[in-house]
């Protein structure tokens, strides 16, 4: 998962600059056609998620694991042929018919174990993904300036080839699940759905802030000329965060009650939101993103694991699609307010929508009793 991640944000640091290198529109076209470009991955993702899960809880989820890791790759690799701006739509399109590696690794990681053990692997997994959505945007762009940004989406589609045959050679397969076990009950629909809108909501508080930096580092007192600098730090800080906020995960499963712990982590999340829009400095402001993406990352392996030790493939593929959705609705929502909004405005809806959540974590945890 550490290799997966990486290759996506090794490739996807190039590819707004690719899209108006090969762009043969004006600016405001380009523009357009860079959101969907980018955004269909995740649009259709969200869609194909679920199918990908329900296919793999029933048959063999490290043999789906290895061919969408490996159909990806091949996607990386039509990426890099594509000439014309539709060309590259469609490319990044099918991508995204070919689901979610993430969704049949939570599978593979909810059979066979229980309870903390289910909690340490899912935080396990969600490290290794921010840490590789850390480090892969500086080497992708790196090996774009060194071997052109099609040369890097073919490295992109190499490593995730390499993926498939690592867990194909060195992934034991998972335990099948017993007709009739417990943890092999379906979930309950509002079960489900509570947890799905609290991944929702927390996501979008983790992945709105990359959109909105440009427009609001200037009103910080970054300098014009150091905005990409600035904003580079502050994206890193927050992955940061995120990765130390999903290692705390076991830790903070054993000391407090699940139900208590995830609202405290949801409040904690949206008031630090809702402060933003008060400091008047680059580093409150990186300072306070720190504590909110620290407080928000624990939330997801939290509620994710108790579902996933008995939810068939669907509803995990459901709840991962909210994740995965909320890459997209995160920053539409957050840049289509500001362009008529003021960021505080911003923030408030973000802290609103977090604690919307609250209620939810208790609706989860009585549908899991019942």
């Amino acid at each position: 998962m550490f290799f997966g991640s990486f290759a996506w944000s090794f490739v996807f640091v190039s590819l707004p600059f690719h899209i108006q290198r090969v762009s043969t529109l004006d600016p405001t076209a380009t523009l357009r056609w860079t959101g969907w470009i980018i955004g269909i991955t995740s649009l259709v993702t969200v869609l194909t998620a679920p199918v990908w899960g329900r296919y793999a809880a029933r048959g063999n989820p490290k043999a789906c694991y290895v061919a969408v890791e490996g159909l990806q790759g091949l996607g990386f690799f039509v990426m890099a042929l594509a000439r014309t701006l539709p060309e590259l739509f469609f490319a990044r399109l099918i991508l995204g018919a070919m689901g979610a590696a993430s969704t049949l690794a939570f599978i593979m990681v909810g059979r066979g174990a229980e309870g903390g053990g289910v909690r340490r692997r899912i935080a396990t997994l969600q490290s290794a993904m921010t840490v590789g959505q850390i480090i892969g945007p500086l080497f992708g762009a790196i090996a774009a300036a060194r071997l052109g940004i099609r040369g890097s989406f073919v490295m992109g589609g190499t490593i995730l080839l390499g993926c498939a045959a690592l867990v194909h050679w060195a992934v034991p397969l998972p335990p099948l699940r017993e007709q009739g076990s417990s943890s092999g009950r379906p979930v309950r629909t509002g079960e489900v759905v509570a947890v799905t809108l609290v991944v929702l909501g927390g996501s979008i508080q983790v992945f709105y802030f990359t959109s909105i930096l440009p427009h609001v580092l200037p009103g910080l007192g970054v300098d014009a000329e150091r905005t990409l600098e600035v904003g580079g730090v502050l994206i890193f800080v927050s992955g940061v965060a995120a990765a130390l906020g999903a290692l705390a995960v076991p830790r903070l499963g054993e000391l407090f009650p699940e139900r208590k712990l995830i609202g405290t982590l949801l409040i904690a999340s949206s008031v630090s939101v809702a402060a933003l829009a008060a400091v008047g400095s680059v580093w409150s402001y990186g300072g306070l993103r720190f504590v909110q993406v620290l407080s928000i990352a624990p939330v997801f392996p939290l509620i994710v694991s108790r579902v996933v030790q008995h939810a068939g493939g669907s509803a995990i593929g459901v709840i991962n699609a909210a994740r995965i959705g909320a890459g997209f609705i995160g920053p539409v929502v957050a840049t289509t307010l500001l362009a008529w909004t003021s960021p505080g405005v911003v923030y408030c809806l973000l802290a609103v929508i977090g604690l919307a959540c609250v209620p939810f974590v208790r609706t989860r945890e009585a549908g899991g009793r019942t």
